[in-house]
């Protein structure tokens, strides 16, 4: 038997991702404001660059929603930029499910590419999948694979996906380590990944070593990876970070929590060039009220005590999904998709796991949403 890790992410979810569940029957793709995607199927471009070993995923399309190929980038610093074309991309966990695949498994985390013609173009995306994208532990494939966190662990200018996946664990000793990271590319995020390798002196007891956090808590200007340990303890990755998975050096810090997520809205909350920590008992939703404790970044790691850290509750505005019934709305991401600086808000409406639509709201405007599509377009 394979066991299946308990993530919290079910009830929380990083910045970008989705947090819960959702679905859509025959929903399409609907665009307000911002043109509407190009017809003309593509496959992507199956130049060099892949840095994962495979070439890029083969076209998907539907009716009207063709798929076109990732905007190819040279690099950036712009956060969530994985194919590094200078524009925010977005990743989202839960997908819709199909009627006939109510209770199948995830069909995998999706991700839609910013452009230059609009915040985020839904013809622009890729399905990722432990089938097609995770790293194998020994010979078996993850059931699991869910996006948690992500930045430019390596520096070189693509940002990296951290997901979590569900290795075969027999219950005897240290649990293998679930995390993964797929590499950004001018391709996007494309081949597989590999396993976060935590070396055996940062990790302590028989917990999974999960919930990871980056920042770049030391200061050296490099992304480093925060995640958790038993007794309440973190296991400090310091970036960069190799190919192989593999961080520059590993520490275990003594203050911590089960749940650790990143401060908001800025990582660095006191302004000192070290982005900080939330340690916390319960799991927290983005926009929703909740608190913590502060572990404040310093050359040596959010080690130094911050106090208590309390997450501020947010008016969130609703997608306008055409649905009959209850409906709940959950926040995806603060960020600017459409580079003026200030951080735009996407949503995410839902009925079940059947019927979805996500907004995306410019800075500072939640009346009209500049940007609707439901993630029935990742259904096969």
């Amino acid at each position: 038997m394979r066991p299946r890790i308990t993530h919290p992410k079910a009830a929380v979810t990083t910045r970008a991702t989705a947090v819960l569940a959702a679905g859509c029957t025959g929903l399409l793709l609907v665009l307000t404001g911002c043109g509407s995607p190009s017809a003309a199927d593509a496959p992507p471009s199956a130049a060099s660059g892949a840095k994962n070993g495979d070439t890029p995923p083969e076209a998907q399309s539907l009716p009207g929603t063709a798929r076109v190929p990732v905007p190819r980038g040279a690099g950036s610093r712009v956060p969530y930029d994985f194919n590094g074309d200078g524009h925010r991309d977005l990743v989202i966990d839960d997908l819709v499910k199909a009627p006939e695949d109510s209770h199948g498994d995830d069909a995998g985390i999706g991700v839609v590419y910013g452009s230059d013609d609009r915040p985020l173009d839904p013809a622009a995306r890729q399905l990722l999948s432990a089938r097609a994208n995770a790293a194998k532990s020994g010979d078996t494939l993850p059931a699991a694979f869910d996006a948690e966190s992500a930045c430019d662990l390596d520096r070189d200018g693509f940002t990296d996906l951290i997901v979590s996946t569900d290795p075969p664990y027999n219950g005897i000793g240290a649990p293998p380590v679930p995390l993964q990271i797929l590499f950004g590319s001018p391709q996007g995020l494309t081949g597989k990944a590999v396993t976060v390798r935590i070396p055996q002196q940062a990790r302590f007891g028989n917990e999974w070593p999960e919930q990871p956090v980056c920042g770049d808590f030391d200061g050296d200007g490099k992304a480093d990876l925060a995640v958790t340990a038993s007794a309440g303890q973190v296991t400090f990755l310091h970036g960069p970070f190799a190919r192989t998975g593999a961080p520059r050096s590993a520490e275990l810090l003594p203050d911590g929590g089960p749940y650790l997520y990143a401060p908001e809205p800025r990582a660095d909350t006191d302004g000192d060039g070290y982005d900080d920590l939330v340690a916390a008992a319960r799991p927290h939703a983005p926009g929703r009220p909740g608190k913590g404790t502060l572990l404040l970044g310093s050359a040596k790691g959010p080690a130094r005590p911050g106090g208590t850290y309390a997450f501020a509750a947010e008016k969130l505005p609703r997608a306008p999904l055409n649905a009959t019934g209850t409906t709940r709305t959950a926040l995806l991401d603060h960020g600017d998709y459409d580079a003026d600086k200030q951080p735009d808000t996407v949503v995410r409406t839902y009925r079940g796991e059947r019927q979805d639509l996500i907004a995306l709201y410019a800075a500072g405007n939640t009346d009209r949403p500049v940007l609707t599509f439901s993630t029935a377009l990742f259904l096969p």
